[in-house]
C-alpha cells in the first residue's frame, strides 16, 4: 500500500533508530514476577526506549533497569479510562514517585463518546501538568476501536491543547488495535511536536517499519526480540551488499 507523501519518512538506517521507537510491553495481567524480570532484562539487552510495566511492578522495573538507559513506564486509568480524574492523578503521582518516567493514560472513553469534551480536556490538562512538573512523559490512549473518526480528531485537538507528549491508538485490550487509517488520521490532526504511538498489532519488522513511515515515533511491542533480531539481520545484509 503506497503511503501518502506528506507522512512518508526517510528509511531508518541504524539499529538504535528502530530500537528507540519501542516500548517493550509487560502489562498483561497474567505475567508472573519471573516473566517481568525476564522482560526487563530483554529490554536492557536490546536497548529499547522503555519498558512499560504494571503499576505494581514499577519498583522492580526501576531496580532492574537502573543505569541501562532504558526508561521505565507505567499506566494510569488502564485499560478502560473510566477512573475519576482524582484517581488517575493519584496513580500518576504514585508511579512517578516509584521511578516511572513515562505514563500511558487512557482518556475517559465514556465522556468522549458522550461529547463531554470539557471534562476530557480538563482531565488531560491536569494529568499533563502533573507529569511535566516531575519531568515525566504523558502518552494519552484514545482506544480508537470505540471511536468515530470525528471523535478521534477531537481527541487529537484536545490532546494538543493539553500539551501531552504522545497520542496513542489503543491499549491492546480492546477488540482491535492500531490501523493504518488511524495512524494517518492521528498524524494529520496532531501537531508535529506531539508524537504518535501505535499499539496492538506491531509484531513483525515489516509492521514496525510501516508504522514508522506512517509517522509514529513510538510503538508498543511484545515481539521486541523478533523485531530487532530481524532488523539486525537486515542491517547486516545491507552492509554485506554494499561491500560486495
Amino acid at each position: 500500500m503506497a503511503l501518502d507523501t506528506e507522512i512518508s519518512r526517510q528509511p531508518l538506517t541504524t539499529y538504535e533508530g528502530l530500537a528507540k521507537m519501542i516500548d517493550h510491553s509487560l502489562i498483561r495481567p497474567e505475567l508472573t514476577d519471573e516473566q517481568v524480570v525476564a522482560g526487563c532484562e530483554l529490554a536492557k539487552r536490546y536497548q529499547v526506549a522503555s519498558v512499560t510495566v504494571r503499576p505494581c511492578d514499577v519498583d522492580l522495573g526501576v531496580r532492574l533497569t537502573a543505569g541501562s538507559g532504558v526508561a521505565v513506564g507505567s499506566v494510569a486509568g488502564f485499560p478502560h479510562g473510566s477512573s475519576t480524574t482524582a484517581v488517575k492523578l493519584y496513580e500518576i503521582r504514585d508511579v512517578i514517585r516509584r521511578g516511572a518516567r513515562e505514563v500511558d493514560m487512557v482518556l475517559n472513553i465514556s465522556k468522549l463518546l458522550s461529547r463531554q469534551f470539557q471534562y476530557v480536556e480538563t482531565e488531560l490538562v491536569q494529568c499533563a501538568e502533573e507529569c511535566h512538573k516531575q519531568g515525566t512523559l504523558l502518552k494519552v490512549i484514545f482506544e480508537n476501536a470505540y471511536l468515530t473518526d470525528e471523535l478521534k480528531i477531537i481527541a487529537c485537538r484536545i490532546s494538543a491543547r493539553a500539551e501531552v507528549d504522545f497520542v496513542k491508538t489503543s491499549t491492546a485490550f480492546a477488540a482491535t488495535g492500531y490501523t493504518i487509517e488511524d495512524l494517518k488520521l492521528m498524524r494529520k490532526h496532531t501537531p508535529e511536536g506531539i508524537g504518535v504511538k501505535a499499539a496492538g498489532g506491531v509484531r513483525t519488522l515489516e509492521k514496525a517499519l510501516e508504522v514508522y513511515e506512517l509517522g509514529c515515533s513510538r510503538f508498543g511491542a511484545t515481539a521486541t526480540a523478533a523485531i530487532l533480531d530481524a532488523w539486525k539481520a537486515r542491517l547486516s545484509r545491507n552492509v554485506e551488499q554494499a561491500a560486495s
